[in-house]
């Protein structure tokens, strides 16, 4: 999702400087039509119609998922129609018409909350978001029975692919809806929810965040988030880092029993940004047979400066959409012309296909394809020049061909590596559920 960094801060490199202030989570929402309506860049990479042919051709025979997709937050929106398609609206990348031309099979449905407020009563407002949004997502299943499906363990991706329906799995970003009454994370499995993170843009209960600029806060995961991740564990739900502090890292490393995902992240070594993970934390993560999820966030792609009087001219648009949860799909198709109009005015450097690239091959050489996955962002901000909905996605695949990866890398990169790291938390948790009570003959 977005996140807590206003749009002025975030434009160039995904959170604000250190000394600029953090802005509130509903203050966000137009970053996603900043990286929309730049012209092409020059010289960026270009695939032939064969290539883009051969690419959707393979994605029909494989499972093609995304471990982080905030369409949850449009299921609400008026005029919003998941099963028609949305092209050029500055809310929506993802929906059925586009999910077919793109040969993608689905993912992680995000249930997020922004990081607001650390009292009582917001605790309890992030508690009713929480459920509200999981209630969304369930009565989309329950609308459209016959196109989209939920997934409840690793094999039913699959399933749902042959029974030509789109795959559902629930997720969590940020934890906040937990920390009033942790006991609800029971009823979420039970619902769902397969993937959770614990933190967001800015610190919470239960873990430090990579970009909060008061800096750490627990060092790492708090006495609270490590009781609720490892009752996650004991459920089967897969531990998201993506977000979280590198202490957080090194805490779920030396803490968890099973492999754990960053579902939408990037590598240091390629920018510099406290969201991506150096080298020694992805070989690390692969050494535990985790998965790093490439993102298309392009905050944590490039560093794109945005200049004074670009940053004024987004803060008055910003001024115009402030209610963003509250945001017709009418309202995003009028933001996004208002959004072309201003990049025709301030032109900023946007983040490419080829800076994608850059990201995935790295993360590839580094942690290894059988690690590696696909998290884009989509409807939270992801997306780059030459790839602005799933409609885009078969260049991926096409990249991938041209470097030549195999078809079983491929698939494992589509979705087998993160189905991979599902089994395992699930097979571990029924072997611990069958183990006898301690002290039972």
């Amino acid at each position: 999702a977005i996140g807590a960094a206003g749009v002025g801060g975030m434009v160039g490199g995904g959170i604000p400087a250190h000394d600029e202030p953090v802005m509130t989570p509903r203050k966000t929402f137009l970053l996603l039509a900043l990286l929309l309506a730049a012209a092409p860049a020059a010289g960026a990479v270009e695939f032939s119609a064969a290539e883009l042919s051969r690419a959707a051709a393979l994605q029909q025979r494989l499972v093609t998922l995304d471990s982080h997709l905030d369409t949850a937050e449009n299921l609400h929106r008026a005029g919003f129609d998941i099963l028609q398609p949305h092209p050029g609206n500055a809310l929506s990348q993802v929906d059925l018409p586009r999910m077919r031309h793109g040969a993608f099979d689905g993912g992680f449905f995000a249930i997020y909350t922004g990081q607001g407020e650390r009292t009582p009563q917001a605790w309890e407002e992030d508690r009713d978001a929480g459920l509200k949004r999981l209630v969304e997502i369930r009565e989309m299943l329950a609308a459209h029975p016959r196109q989209f499906g939920l997934a409840l363990t690793a094999d039913d991706a699959a399933r749902l692919k042959r029974e030509g329906r789109r795959v559902v799995y629930i997720s969590m970003e940020n934890a906040s809806p937990l920390v009033k009454d942790p006991s609800l994370l029971g009823f979420y499995r039970d619902e769902g929810l397969r993937l959770l993170s614990l933190v967001h843009f800015l610190n919470n209960e239960l873990a430090d965040s990579s970009t909060d600029p008061k800096g750490p806060e627990w060092h790492g995961i708090s006495p609270a988030g490590k009781a609720l991740m490892m009752d996650a564990v004991k459920r089967g739900i897969v531990i998201d880092q993506s977000h979280a502090s590198d202490e957080v890292f090194d805490q779920m490393l030396e803490l968890l029993p099973v492999p754990f995902i960053a579902s939408h992240s990037g590598a240091k070594a390629v920018y510099d940004h406290p969201r991506n993970l150096d080298d020694a934390r992805l070989r690390k993560l692969a050494a535990k047979g985790g998965v790093v999820q490439v993102n298309s966030y392009p905050g944590y792609l490039i560093d794109a400066r945005p200049s004074p009087e670009r940053k004024a001219a987004e803060a008055a648009l910003e001024k115009d959409y402030a209610d963003w949860d509250r945001l017709t799909m009418a309202q995003g198709a009028e933001l996004a012309a208002r959004q072309k109009a201003l990049d025709d005015a301030y032109p900023v450097r946007k983040a490419t296909l080829d800076d994608f690239f850059a990201h995935l091959q790295h993360l590839l050489d580094v942690a290894g394809p059988e690690h590696v996955g696909i998290g884009m962002d989509w409807d939270g901000g992801g997306g780059v020049e030459g790839m602005q909905s799933v409609a885009d996605l078969p260049r991926i695949t096409a990249w991938l061909l041209r470097k030549g990866y195999s078809e079983q890398q491929i698939a494992g990169i589509w979705g087998g590596n993160l189905l991979r790291v599902l089994r395992q938390a699930q097979d571990y948790a029924a072997a611990q559920a069958a183990r006898p009570p301690a002290g039972a003959r």
